[in-house]
């Protein structure tokens, strides 16, 4: 697993972005940049010369849900090979559906551990 790479973790939780920096600062990622919401990530996604390895994003924000996010990075063919991990609370049957669907490479439901993290991530970066 290359921890070299740039990470987009996305939540309008401030809170939320930082328990995720520092489960992927136990894990050994260094480049670890924030959005806090789709739209804005979306921008950064689409920034000349960004190279994102990974994008983990929760489902529910304003302005633009980690679903429409997911589906917009799907749907684009310079980012559509990034593995994406929503991260949420979500974990209504139908909403992993929907998110299996659009193309989720993984899927975590709030709370989680590092250990969970660490696994899932590793499930798609190998």
């Amino acid at each position: 697993m290359d921890k070299g790479i740039r990470v987009l973790v996305v939540d309008d939780f401030k809170t939320m972005r930082k328990i995720i920096r520092n489960c992927l600062g136990q894990l050994g990622f260094k480049n670890v940049k924030e959005a806090p919401d789709g739209k804005e990530a979306l921008q950064m996604l689409r920034e000349p010369g960004s190279s994102f390895g990974l994008i983990i994003s929760d489902w529910n924000m304003p302005s633009m849900p980690g679903i429409e996010l997911l589906r917009e990075v799907r749907a684009d063919s310079n980012l559509k090979k990034i593995p994406f991990v929503m991260v949420t609370a979500e974990g209504q049957k139908e909403n992993i559906l929907d998110a299996a669907k659009a193309g989720v490479s993984q899927y975590v439901i709030k709370p989680f551990t590092p250990e969970i993290l660490q696994e899932k991530l590793l499930s798609v970066l190998q």
